[in-house]
């Protein structure tokens, strides 16, 4: 069975001003999102889940479905409001959705096989998918789940300091911690995150999560109930978010499940800010230039 790929595409974008998930980036108006689902087709996955907002939905298929139809099944999913369709009574006004674990449960009446889930303004490289579809079809088990490592020296920003969920691994290459370091950056030639004034040093291939984890359907129910509860106890909090990495701690610190961190030594690169537009461009370019791909991807 091949696994699927589900991409997050639901974000507001308010701090880069537009829809940033279908804002072209490759030398013939190429999404991220295009470079992503090309680099899983060849690794090996068999369907593609677009989580977004439901009025969005029109945009993205007349966007990608005449791209992607014949290669590979595609779905939409929507991520939104309503808290009934998970027990919960109770009215909680939110500006925003609840977060990325909160969206990956908008998949759970599709998605019957192993998958991965990824950001979808995030470039991960075709390193990352060959060896996350390698990982969900020979070795993902209920208990046991994965989350590809970045080089953290391969994700930092020229533009200033960075946050990164920097992860610590045990003997067998297993999660142990996600521990966030909210201002990480180079300098002279070395990496450094700051904490209470101080500076400490980070080995370049220290990994670090960039939002590409791997699953099977048994996650869906676990994170059900992790959201309800967190609901519940968040309902006067309308910022409080919902993120994966929550998942992931309580499964390892619960023992139900292992997450094995599968390095890759591809260079990440994402957009934020308008201001990144420029750089992605320049570094998909660079990909087109030394073959990495076609310039014109689908043809």
């Amino acid at each position: 069975m091949k696994p699927t790929l589900l991409i997050l595409a639901a974000g507001m974008a308010s701090r880069y001003g537009s829809m940033k998930q279908i804002d072209g980036f490759g030398p013939n108006g190429e999404t991220i999102i295009d470079y992503s689902i090309h680099d899983a087709i060849q690794a090996g996955f068999g369907k593609v889940v677009f989580i977004i907002k439901e009025e969005f939905v029109e945009n993205f298929k007349s966007i990608f479905e005449p791209k992607l139809n014949g290669r590979i099944e595609t779905d939409y999913v929507f991520q939104n409001f309503d808290l009934k369709q998970f027990g919960i009574e109770d009215e909680i006004y939110r500006e925003k959705p609840w977060g990325t674990a909160h969206a990956i449960l908008a998949g759970r009446n599709v998605v019957k096989e192993p998958f991965c889930v990824i950001n979808a303004d995030d470039y991960y490289g075709f390193d990352a998918f060959k060896k996350m579809a390698d990982f969900l079809t020979t070795e993902a088990t209920d208990s046991n789940f994965s989350i590809i490592g970045y080089e953290i020296g391969k994700t930092l920003s020229e533009f200033g300091a960075v946050s990164r969920g920097v992860c610590k691994v045990d003997e067998s290459g297993n999660l142990t911690e996600i521990v966030e370091r909210t201002k990480v950056y180079p300098k002279d030639g070395k990496i450094f995150y700051e904490e209470d004034g101080e500076e400490f040093p980070l080995d370049f291939s220290t990994p670090v999560s960039m939002n590409f984890w791997g699953f099977t359907p048994a996650v869906f129910k676990i994170t059900e109930e992790l959201f309800v509860e967190f609901a519940k106890a968040n309902k006067d909090k309308p910022k409080a978010e919902f993120f994966i990495p929550l998942i992931g701690e309580n499964l390892v610190k619960s023992n139900i499940a292992t997450f094995k961190v599968v390095p890759t030594s591809n260079k990440w690169f994402g957009v934020t800010y308008k201001e990144d537009k420029p750089f992605v461009q320049d570094s998909i370019d660079q990909l087109v230039k030394n073959g990495t791909y076609p310039s014109k991807l689908w043809s």
